[in-house]
């Protein structure tokens, strides 16, 4: 029986049922796939060093492309989801990734491969902003900062799962092969997410495409919700607002804090990250060892993310964010004056891990709770695709400081300072109670 309500009061205010559940778990995964292709390029950095002969500025070059990809993607293909839907998004930044990832290994040379990883990012960063709205719009208001984290540690868990195949990849073929890896699994997301995925329903009420009524119908049966007899009505203030609307009054504040947060520590976090597996080389350990630490460090990140979503049922996400800053500004210190023993390498990485992705999970939860539906997309993958500049800048930024002879110790303590800045800006952001649609 249809009846006449907002079907988004339905999703915000009713249980999760199983579908909207799976839906959740399905953007986990194609976050995780993001955590390894993003990765793919630090697993395979050792093998192209040798192969290429190429010092550790260049190769601090090719570990930043696919972040600059990123960057653009999620400024460019965010807006894209809010304007033409998520589900349209996701297909078209899977099928990006898959080719990005296959063509990494036909390249001869650090140019061919720094387009292809740029080419790659664009569909990485499009996918974070679109599966980031995806697990908030397919929440209920209860779970949503919880859906959010759980979707945000697909990217270490991704690490982990691929890392361990990456570790035994490794020892029998050379890096070319973790690219396919990589692209193979991308391919295989393309038919789940064509099949199992509706468009969003908040999208759909909010932009009325023809046939809405339709679809959001299709979609709530999906979901084991009861249809709708119409859609509600939106009103000419409503018509009016735009992607524009993040640089507005209302959101101008929200949109620079959140930013600035994310660029800041994104720099500490990719540090960790992009340079962990050539640190443990240049220690005297084989690569298969380097990629085994920087899966402790991703078990780290999965442990510390999955406990701050659950920690945000019961305490405020802000200042669960600034503590896991903090701390994380203290381990990455750590990390540089760790000795050479990869037993306490990986321990020393795995707590690094735990509050540096700690802080990303509350950064992504706090972008889904600030960003009204219309904009929600958009401005996660502003966020995002300007701070990736502090993403794509840190590795470089770390190569040229070891090039011009700095210790790890110095370089670690360098990096890690970006968190504690981080840190700072976040006390400055106001959350409404709710979060707005």
């Amino acid at each position: 029986m249809s009846e006449s309500i907002d079907p988004r009061e339905v999703l915000s205010r009713a249980p999760m049922t199983s579908m909207q559940i799976l839906v959740v778990a399905i953007t986990v995964l194609l976050n995780a796939l993001d955590g390894f292709d993003v990765l793919a390029i630090a697993f395979a950095a050792p093998g192209i060093a040798a192969e290429w002969s190429i010092d550790r500025a260049a190769l601090g070059f090719v570990l930043s492309m696919e972040l600059v990809g990123m960057g653009l993607g999620s400024i460019v293909l965010g807006g894209v989801a809010d304007k033409i839907g998520r589900r349209r998004t996701i297909l078209g930044c899977l099928a990006i990734m898959a080719i990005g990832m296959f063509m990494a290994t036909t390249v001869r040379g650090v140019a061919d491969l720094s387009v292809w990883r740029v080419i790659t990012g664009l569909g990485i960063g499009g996918m974070l902003a679109s599966i980031n709205a995806v697990a908030a719009e397919f929440s209920n208001l209860k779970r949503r900062h919880l859906s959010v984290s759980l979707m945000t540690i697909g990217y270490p868990i991704g690490a982990v799962v691929g890392g361990k195949i990456a570790a035994e990849l490794l020892k029998t073929y050379d890096w070319r092969s973790v690219f396919y890896l990589g692209a193979g699994a991308t391919a295989v997301c393309i038919p789940l997410v064509l099949f199992l995925v509706p468009e969003s329903v908040h999208w759909l009420v909010r932009k009325q495409p023809k046939g809405a009524l339709e679809r959001v119908n299709h979609a709530l049966r999906r979901m084991g919700h009861a249809e709708v007899a119409e859609l509600p009505v939106i009103h000419a203030d409503e018509e009016k607002k735009s992607l524009d609307d993040i640089f507005g009054p209302q959101l101008r504040t929200t949109t620079i804090v959140v930013t600035a947060a994310y660029f800041f520590h994104i720099m500490t976090f990719y540090f960790l990250i992009k340079w962990v597996p050539k640190i443990v080389v240049d220690l005297g350990f084989e690569p298969s060892s380097a990629a085994e630490v920087l899966v402790w460090t991703n078990v780290g990140g999965a442990t510390g993310g999955a406990i701050l979503g659950l920690l945000t049922l019961r305490y405020s996400v802000k200042w669960l964010t600034v503590g896991a800053m903090l701390v994380s500004t203290v381990m990455v210190v750590m990390f540089g004056r760790t000795p050479a023993d990869l037993k306490q390498l990986s321990m020393i990485c795995l707590l690094a891990g735990f509050c540096t992705n700690g802080a990303i999970v509350g950064l992504y939860a706090i972008f889904a709770h600030a960003f009204p539906t219309h904009v929600r997309a958009f401005g996660t993958g502003f966020a995002i695709g300007v701070g990736r500049g502090g993403a794509a800048l840190a590795p470089f930024l770390a190569g040229v400081l070891f090039t011009a002879g700095y210790a790890l110790p110095n370089v670690a303590f360098m990096m890690a300072m970006a968190s504690l800045v981080a840190a700072a800006v976040l006390l400055m952001l106001k959350l409404k109670p709710d979060g707005a649609d």
